[in-house]
C-alpha cells in the first residue's frame, strides 16, 4: 500500500440561503490492511455525519475517492481557503 495521503476538505456558502457546509474526504488504511475512504459532512461549526466505506484495493478507494470530490464540485462545494494539506 502506497505511504501516501489524501485529504480534501470543502465548502459551500451561500449567505443568501443561510447555507454553511462542509464535506471532508480523506483516505485511510484500516487496521486489516484494506483502505477506507472516510467522508464526513455537515453544517459549519455543527457536528455532522460521518461515513467509512472499505475497499480491497487503493485503486478503488482512489477512484471511489476522486468520483465523490467530482460530485460535491459539480454542487458547488469548493476546496476551503487556508486548508493545509498534510503530509
Amino acid at each position: 500500500m502506497s505511504r501516501m495521503s489524501f485529504h480534501l476538505h470543502c465548502q459551500r456558502i451561500d449567505a443568501s440561503r443561510n447555507m454553511a457546509r462542509y464535506y471532508t474526504l480523506a483516505i485511510e488504511p484500516t487496521l486489516f490492511g484494506e483502505t477506507a475512504v472516510v467522508r464526513s459532512w455537515g453544517r459549519i461549526g455543527k457536528c455532522g455525519g460521518e461515513r467509512t466505506d472499505v475497499f480491497g484495493t487503493e485503486q478503488e478507494a482512489v477512484a471511489h475517492f476522486l468520483d465523490l470530490a467530482r460530485r460535491k464540485r459539480r454542487k458547488g462545494y469548493r476546496p476551503a481557503r487556508g486548508c493545509v494539506c498534510r503530509p
